[in-house]
């Protein structure tokens, strides 16, 4: 069983504010023992595709930052390059978006280094000898932190089932190819429903989806299963198997989160943020109406159990109604699953348990 710190939203002076919040979580949680004097510590975080704005607020950053040179530290704020075509598709633009949404020195006090290099192209191998990967890619700035704290803004995800601190470890670790190795499955395109409008065509990062006789037509040796196409269709007409890709997808993604802290151990913290828990990663450009009322913030050196931690919360709320959320809306319901139902958080969390990420027992501790 491991220890969950949580700082609910109620706030009645400046002692209470959710700055002051995170300050204590850290130091309640023990990231004292994690971050060491002279470290490069790896604060890992999504800065958000350009048009989201509900990713982990930078002031928030500035906390964790701040702790960390507290501790004689050296930080620096990183995440990866995308496997799709957008704003972060290389260290270029996904640093100039960064800086957009507040990412810069003189708010978050640290720089800025995209872990995977220019184009993607900085990564190693790194050993796990699971299920379905004996090694995975991992950035190559990531490895070379000497510690890291990962601070995950929890949501929703069509394929995840949600994302937190594990969605956080295995895509935004990984560099391209290694998103592309966890997104392994493969959409098709049921014909008769296509309307020919070729969205898909425009939206697909490899050029895997072309048009032949008015209709969207999948290369199959190109596609890379990021699933924009199945997003862009506006009739429907592309869609994965989810009752065979799921969970091998899940699979992966664990196995990938694994592979991110394989050579820290003991030097990893969590910080979960359950604000703005909309239905789509912050990867999308927009940001859709949250489906649960604000909960509060947790950490922990355990990223199973703070994200288990997560879905309990998320799902003991009443949902919010007129979003995307249709059904369980009552406490105690799968709230992920009212939004997208073929979804097995759950699964995410056993799985990676099993593997040895982390334990999915939990004993929650109000701070």
């Amino acid at each position: 069983m491991a220890d969950v710190y949580f700082a609910n939203l109620r706030a009645r002076s400046h002692r209470e504010s959710k700055v002051e919040k995170i300050r204590r979580l850290f130091d309640a949680a023990g990231f004292a023992e994690v971050v060491r004097p002279d470290d490069l510590t790896a604060v890992k975080l999504h800065v958000g595709e350009r048009g989201c704005d509900t990713y982990v607020h930078p002031v928030f950053a500035r906390q964790v930052v701040d702790k960390v040179k507290e501790r004689g530290a050296h930080p620096f704020v990183t995440d990866t390059a995308t496997l799709y075509a957008g704003s972060r598709a290389d260290a270029v633009r996904h640093t100039v978006t960064a800086i957009e949404h507040g990412f810069d020195y003189a708010v978050v006090g640290a720089p800025v280094i995209v872990a995977d290099g220019l184009k993607g192209g900085y990564w190693r191998e790194a050993a796990i000898d699971a299920g379905h990967f004996g090694s995975v890619r991992i950035a190559g700035s990531i490895l070379d932190a000497d510690s890291m704290i990962v601070l995950s803004h929890v949501k929703g995800h069509d394929l995840a089932g949600f994302g937190g601190a594990i969605k956080n470890l295995a895509m935004g670790c990984a560099p391209p190819s290694g998103k592309a190795e966890q997104h392994a499955g493969r959409p098709f395109v049921e014909v008769e429903r296509c309307g020919g409008c070729g969205k898909c065509t425009t939206v697909c990062p490899q050029a895997a989806m072309t048009l032949a006789d008015g209709r969207a037509k999948l290369n199959p040796e190109h596609c890379v299963g990021c699933g924009d196409c199945m997003r862009s269709c506006p009739t429907g007409a592309i869609e994965f198997d989810w009752t065979t890709e799921i969970r091998p997808f899940i699979e992966r993604l664990c196995e990938y989160a694994l592979g991110a802290v394989r050579g820290k151990p003991g030097r990893v913290g969590y910080i979960n943020f359950l604000l703005n828990i909309t239905p789509d990663c912050d990867c999308v450009p927009w940001s859709d109406a949250a489906i649960v009322p604000d909960i509060g913030i947790l950490a922990s050196t355990d990223p199973v159990a703070i994200d288990h931690a997560s879905l309990d919360l998320i799902n003991s709320e009443q949902g919010v109604a007129r979003t995307l959320l249709m059904e369980n809306l009552a406490p105690g319901e799968d709230k992920f699953k009212g939004v997208w139902n073929y979804t097995d958080g759950e699964y995410q969390i056993a799985y990676a348990a099993g593997i040895g990420l982390g334990h999915a027992s939990y004993r929650l501790i109000e701070v």
